[in-house]
């Protein structure tokens, strides 16, 4: 088993809208993470596309990795991920090979198959546009082709995108994407930050039956982990129920903007919303250094991934700062 110091850390960035604050103020607090994060030496920073969300502003994913990308100079930057089936491959090939051919060596695209959004609002993104199981393979190969050096007779060119080689990721919380990235030899990041019941048989699954490839020639796995460190554990588990009020709103169909933390948050679910909440936080890490420290220890050596990539939802932006150094300090202890 590697150690933590081994093990990469990055982080997963939804651009998250707080209860007082603007979209404006969330956009701008995504590129002070991602310049503290270049800093403090994580790996890669990603954004993720969702859609019709108050408090979620990174759908417009490529708009903003430029952003990020432009006032940075070295952190890998990408999407984790952009929902493809909402898109034309050609598209994304063009997107991402443009911001390659800016930023060489720093632009990755990971890809998923999930809408990212509610089914009025997958209808208006894909306006008739009907995608099957079958189609999302093809898309992938498309894209995979649009960044190789063209095929002879290509008629189709992505420019730019042809020859700029971007990275691609597999993204999924089910069987189906691990499958696909062990057959197309690609790297694969479990979302196990909100859906972390089938973690262990993916990873399996993609260990077992992964074929090396132009783009890797073993497994590569990340696994996604909530987390909130602070001084005590008393204080991490009032700074968690901002996410713990996030997801009561998704699960009662409001999904809120990002809201302050309460003393109680027993006072506002019932029991059955606290077994949702802490079904969906399995993996999440909450406490103090020391306890998240033995948490991560524990996920290593029950999973053993290549890397971890943290979300974390604290209300005060400092505080999310905050939480990403110390992260950066338990690895770093840890040699």
């Amino acid at each position: 088993m590697r150690s933590l110091h081994e093990t990469k850390f990055s982080i997963l960035e939804l651009a998250p809208v707080r209860e007082s604050k603007s979209i404006q103020d969330a956009l701008h607090h995504a590129l002070t993470l991602t310049q503290h994060a270049e800093k403090l030496g994580y790996e890669r920073i990603w954004l993720a596309e969702h859609h019709n969300m108050s408090g979620i502003a990174s759908s417009a994913t490529s708009v903003l990795l430029g952003y990020l990308l432009a006032n940075t100079s070295r952190i890998k930057v990408g999407s984790g991920g952009v929902m493809l089936p909402n898109h034309a491959p050609l598209v994304i090939a063009e997107q991402f090979g443009t911001l390659e051919t800016l930023y060489s060596g720093r632009v990755e695209l990971g890809l998923g198959r999930a809408p990212g959004t509610d089914q009025a609002t997958m209808r208006a993104l894909r306006r008739g546009h009907q995608e099957t199981e079958d189609q999302f393979p093809r898309d992938v190969a498309e894209i995979l082709q649009y960044f190789k050096d063209p095929a002879p007779n290509q008629q189709i060119i992505a420019t730019p995108g042809q020859s700029t080689h971007v990275p691609v990721w597999l993204l999924g919380s089910s069987l189906f994407s691990a499958q696909l990235a062990a057959q197309l030899g690609l790297p694969y990041s479990f979302a196990s930050h909100f859906a972390p019941r089938m973690l262990g048989q993916a990873i399996q699954l993609y260990r077992d039956n992964f074929t090396p490839s132009e783009y890797l020639a073993k497994p590569y796995i990340s696994m996604g982990v909530p987390t909130i460190v602070a001084e005590t554990n008393e204080e991490a588990e009032y700074l968690a129920s901002t996410p713990y009020q996030r997801i009561l709103s998704m699960i009662r169909g409001t999904r809120s903007k990002l809201k302050p933390p309460v003393e109680n948050i027993s006072e506002l679910c019932s029991a059955a919303e606290k077994q949702y909440i802490d079904n969906f936080y399995a993996v999440a890490q909450i406490g103090s250094p020391e306890k998240v420290k033995a948490g991560l220890n524990a996920l290593l050596e029950k999973y053993d991934v290549d890397e971890f990539i943290f979300t974390c939802d604290i209300y005060d932006t400092d505080k999310r700062i905050e939480n990403f150094e110390r992260l950066m300090q338990i690895k770093n202890a840890a040699i």
